[in-house]
């Protein structure tokens, strides 16, 4: 089975700080002796305070990224423009069977548009690789929401590491939820995932009458690259 059903393809900086043992101006450094006591005074409280900003910003990235946690353990709380609220996690074993009913309630079009074929039934094999995510070279969320007074999944997305720095994704939505940000939500978190675990790019494949799934990738900063076939567009992110 292709991984066009929740596919997308993508691709780390290095901090060093520097301890102050007198006063660093630009490229060198003096002692009190060589400047005013104010001027040093000034000089140091600069230097502080951009340590600090530094110190600052690196324990909010360290803050943010334990909040994100693993892959495998990815769940975040998000609004819909209508105001509906969903959560968008990582695919769990037990959610085989959500999943496909999801597929379920999706169209012809759309499943011909995920899957490049109209899909009706999947082989146990195509079920396996579904499931069997390793959240490292296979990433795989769903999105789930209140529906008739259950909690079910009305979307998912995945990337598939392609080849070394570059992965494929692809994301689906039941046609019910279509055109509310879904879709975009799903895409936005794999690519911070994606950046998060130090791939270098993403791509997608999107059949040419898509407009809908084109415009979300493209305004997620996806652009087109060589054409392969007349009927699809291959579409590229840059993660670096």
């Amino acid at each position: 089975m292709s991984i066009a059903m929740f596919a997308l393809v993508v691709t780390s900086g290095h901090s060093r700080s520097r301890r102050i043992a007198d006063v660093d101006l630009g490229q060198r450094s003096v002692t009190a002796r060589e400047v005013p006591c104010e001027s040093l005074a000034i000089c140091l409280s600069r230097r502080l305070d951009q340590g600090q900003a530094v110190r600052t910003g690196k324990r909010l990235n360290e803050e943010r990224r334990a909040s994100m946690g693993t892959p495998a353990s990815f769940t975040c709380r998000e609004t819909l423009r209508d105001g509906t609220a969903v959560e968008i996690r990582a695919l769990r074993p037990e959610d085989e069977a959500g999943m496909l009913a999801a597929l379920d309630q999706a169209s012809m079009q759309t499943r011909q548009r995920r899957f490049f074929a109209p899909k009706r039934h999947f082989s146990d094999s195509e079920r396996a690789y579904f499931m069997e995510i390793d959240f490292e070279n296979h990433v795989a969320l769903v999105a789930c929401a209140e529906d008739a007074g259950r909690n079910v999944i009305i979307g998912g997305g995945r990337y598939v590491v392609a080849t070394p720095g570059s992965a494929e994704m692809a994301f689906v939505v039941v046609d019910a939820w279509q055109g509310r940000g879904v879709g975009r939500l799903l895409a936005q978190h794999l690519i911070a995932l994606a950046r998060e675990s130090g791939l270098t790019e993403l791509t997608a494949e999107v059949m040419s009458d898509s407009t809908a799934m084109r415009r979300v990738f493209e305004r997620l900063g996806f652009g087109p690259t060589s054409k392969r076939d007349p009927q699809t567009i291959h579409l590229a992110l840059k993660l670096t």
